[in-house]
């Protein structure tokens, strides 16, 4: 899998050299990713996307349902590409997870609203509020989603501290979710590389 800092219809393998590649990369992919999730508490799992994980999520999908024409190459790109960090920001899959499905149908009643108070505070900083599903709204007035794509935007000051090992840490001040974490330092090195 080619890196180009930019995913495109063009910058994709071929379902066939996909294919080749996934067998004997899966498991870097697979370890990468990882790297790079953070539990927050018990039941909040964030998954800080890459350029890496997006191009697998797309060539997965594309393999998945075979899908060949353009067009629909097309749609899988405008989908997941925007999911890719541009330098000046973590982009990140939230997943609110509870095994039974009652107990899950009854928090994500009580977690509205919870994507937005998720932060990260870089050390000598305020905190960062993720900006969350830009793409479409994931909640009802009865619950939220389990699942959020969320974006949290540094300044230039914030970049340079976090690529010079300022410590961060992830957390969340809903009311019936408070919890913080701090993010481990391999973690870190991870998403420093995403930052200019």
């Amino acid at each position: 899998m080619q890196l180009t800092g930019k995913i495109t219809a063009e910058t994709l393998m071929s379902l066939e050299a996909y294919t080749k590649w996934r067998k004997v990369n899966k498991p870097l992919v697979i370890a990468h990713r990882k790297l790079r999730s953070v539990m927050l508490g018990e039941h909040i799992n964030v998954q800080f996307e890459s350029e890496t994980t997006i191009r697998y999520q797309i060539q997965e999908m594309l393999r998945i349902e075979k899908v060949f024409e353009e067009e629909g190459i097309l749609q899988e790109v405008e989908a997941y590409a925007p999911l890719v960090p541009d330098g000046s920001n973590w982009k990140a899959t939230m997943m609110i997870e509870y095994v039974d499905i009652h107990e899950r149908k009854r928090e994500l009643a009580k977690l509205i609203g919870v994507e937005d108070r998720l932060f990260v505070e870089v050390e000598g900083h305020g905190r960062v509020y993720a900006i969350a599903d830009e793409d479409l709204d994931r909640e009802t007035e009865e619950k939220t989603s389990a699942v959020h794509f969320v974006r949290f935007e540094f300044t230039p000051t914030m970049c340079a501290a976090i690529k010079v090992g300022a410590g961060v840490k992830l957390g969340c001040d809903h009311t019936h979710y408070p919890s913080h974490v701090d993010i481990p330092a391999e973690t870190l090195a991870s998403l420093a590389g995403d930052l200019k």
